[in-house]
């Protein structure tokens, strides 16, 4: 006997992206993901495309990837796709050290995040 399988985290009509390592804080990438929150998918990759912000090019790739997911896994209409959530997490801190005067060093943290985003396909009322 198998395990039963898990519940869709998702309604029907929802699909998302993770991705798990970019380099860059959370509190950059959390600049970007604002910026796409409650867009058309069409009106997001424009913001995106035209961002000034180094981590929208690795934004926009997660982007592309939750629409392929709508459309390929769950056969949503991505004419009709809204950006419903995008949201940021802390991951893991890269330590070195740099060296300073008289025989000291200081701590350098170089930070990592992780962006999920959620597409959700609007019904024709809307």
């Amino acid at each position: 006997m198998s395990k039963q399988a898990k519940a869709r985290r998702l309604a029907p009509v929802e699909a998302m992206s993770k991705v798990r390592t970019l380099r860059t804080s959370a509190r950059k990438l959390n600049l970007v993901a604002q910026s796409i929150r409650g867009l058309k998918v069409q009106r997001a990759l424009n913001e995106l495309e035209f961002s000034p912000r180094r981590i929208a090019i690795d934004v926009r790739k997660a982007l592309y990837s939750a629409i392929s997911n709508a459309e390929n896994n769950h056969s949503l209409d991505i004419d009709n796709l809204v950006v419903s959530e995008a949201y940021v997490g802390k991951n893991l801190v890269m330590k070195r050290f740099s060296a300073r005067a008289r025989g000291r060093s200081s701590r350098i943290e170089k930070p990592f995040s992780e962006i999920t985003i959620v597409v959700r396909e609007l019904g024709e009322a809307v």
